[in-house]
């Protein structure tokens, strides 16, 4: 049996080393970080987050007000791979809401929900570890991703300070890319997902060269982006 995990849907897509600040309302989930603070120091204060195919986070209440446990989320709503988010720093206000910060961890994939015990929703997972399978490639592929990163980050944004501090370490910088880039929620699912480093470099210079052609052919265009606009049509 894998390990049991809270788990939190959210809209975002998490990878390992990013910062998440999240923002805790909802009651179940203020019995998860409650939960969480008062584990032992020598457990991991985390939780997973996975996200949602569609639909929003919240899930959707009872009479009560209060949202029933954890079984309102099914499997086919949520995509298969996450990222745990560790406990950083936690705020509690006066009204008993969170405010808190955590930072991704490790990579797991959901093998199923498992039968509500908590409030709040919980799985049954394994974890992924970011294996290097193909020897020295993602050495290699490291430069190229980081100087295709800096050519779309000059068109997109070119006072962006995402770089003022470029990471060794090509894991570390294939989750940044990956975090970083606009790219689909599927696009940043099939990354987090990737079976090791190298597979992720090698898909988001591919990723990259596309968005960064793209990019130079909008700013070719002779008229300003504006005039392009036009209404939505209600049809």
């Amino acid at each position: 049996m894998g390990a049991i995990l809270p788990v939190f849907p959210l809209g975002t897509v998490l990878f390992p080393g990013l910062v998440l600040p999240l923002h805790i309302f909802e009651e179940r989930y203020r019995t998860l970080v409650r939960d969480l603070v008062a584990t032992t120091d020598t457990e991991p204060h985390e939780f997973g987050v996975v996200t949602l195919r569609h639909g929003s986070e919240a899930l959707p209440a009872d009479s009560d007000g209060e949202a029933p446990a954890g079984a309102a989320i099914t499997t086919g709503e949520l995509y298969d791979v996450g990222c745990t988010a560790e406990l950083r720093q936690v705020t509690e206000l006066p009204d008993g809401r969170f405010d808190i910060v955590t930072v991704g961890r490790r990579r797991f994939r959901v093998v199923t929900l498992a039968t509500a015990t908590h409030p709040y929703l919980t799985a049954e997972v394994e974890w992924l570890p970011d294996e290097e399978t193909s020897g020295g490639t993602a050495e290699l592929l490291a430069p190229r991703v980081l100087a295709a990163f800096r050519t779309y980050l000059d068109l997109l944004r070119p006072d962006s300070e995402v770089l003022d501090q470029v990471p060794d370490d090509p894991t570390v910088l294939s989750h940044l890319v990956a975090a970083t880039a606009q790219l689909t929620t599927d696009e940043r699912q099939e990354l987090l997902a990737a079976p090791d480093t190298a597979t992720r470099l090698r898909a988001e210079l591919r990723l990259l060269n596309r968005e960064a052609g793209l990019l130079a052919r909008v700013r070719a265009v002779p008229v300003p982006l504006s005039d392009l606009a036009r209404p939505v049509s209600p049809n």
